[in-house]
């Protein structure tokens, strides 16, 4: 992903989640994905999607059971 595609996938789930500690990175030696933080916790991976020519992102956050305990859910 480009750093103009970084800025605006991080400012969208910004919005979107109403939570200005969401940060965007880039992979090294990836150029199809970049990485998500709330704070410096990693959360997820953002995959860039041009297939059949639509431009799409996919976000894939894994829940760890022991985090939901952690968090009395």
């Amino acid at each position: 992903m480009t750093q103009d595609e970084i800025a605006r996938v991080q400012t969208y789930l910004r919005k979107t989640f109403r939570l200005d500690t969401i940060e965007v990175r880039g992979r090294p030696k990836k150029d199809d994905s970049a990485e998500v933080y709330i704070g410096n916790e990693f959360i997820g991976v953002i995959f860039r999607d041009d297939e059949d020519e639509e431009l799409s992102y996919h976000f894939e956050m894994s829940i760890l059971e022991m985090d939901l305990e952690e968090m009395g859910a």
